[in-house]
């Protein structure tokens, strides 16, 4: 399928990733166009035991503001929202953010999931979704929740993965509109408007 073809309105960019995932961000972000007229969300597992220069390392490769995410930040466009370590972020009806605690999910905190489904609430049909490469169910059900909310649902080739069980597990599971190698997604993501 063409990307061109597929290429839309876009209210808010997710991505969700695990491991292997950081490798195809570094690639992406550069290429992304400046200024995108949507945000764009990270949900990375990751430890949470060091301080993380994650944010840092991730606002050299984009020309977007970056940085993580603070309980209540209002979402805004342009911006790169990274979340945190060691809390779940959800997205509330005024379009700011809040972080929970709670117990992990899929053994992941945050869950790719629940910032999955919180989004789908808000911003339903205006959502696009990426799942990157990675090794556990996580991103799924979430990609499930916003399909049926009428948003856009992309995985990465698990060819292209190097953890390519997420992204897999995706697709047997019915949760994934678009698969796309990673240079493919950066056409995509430059034709959201």
């Amino acid at each position: 399928m063409e990307e061109n073809s597929v290429s839309q309105h876009c209210e808010l960019l997710l991505i969700g990733g695990s491991a292997g995932s950081l490798e195809v961000l570094f690639k992406l972000l550069p290429q992304l166009r400046p200024a995108l007229p949507f945000p764009v969300i990270l949900v990375l597992h990751r430890r949470n035991s060091a301080e993380s220069s994650l944010s840092e390392l991730l606002s050299t490769k984009s020309t977007a503001v970056t940085g993580e995410v603070e309980d209540k930040d209002v979402i805004a466009p342009g911006h790169l929202y990274l979340a945190p370590a060691d809390y779940h972020l959800l997205i509330e009806k005024d379009h700011s953010f809040s972080l929970d605690d709670s117990e992990k999910i899929n053994f992941s905190r945050p869950s790719i999931d629940v910032t999955f489904e919180s989004a789908a609430e808000v911003y339903g049909p205006g959502i696009v979704a990426l799942l990157l490469s990675g090794a556990n169910e996580d991103g799924t059900h979430g990609l499930l929740t916003i399909k049926e909310a009428g948003g856009r649902t992309i995985a990465q080739d698990p060819e292209s993965a190097q953890m390519p069980f997420m992204p897999h597990y995706a697709m047997t599971h019915h949760a994934v509109d678009h698969v796309f190698a990673p240079q493919q997604m950066v056409h995509f993501i430059n034709n959201l408007a």
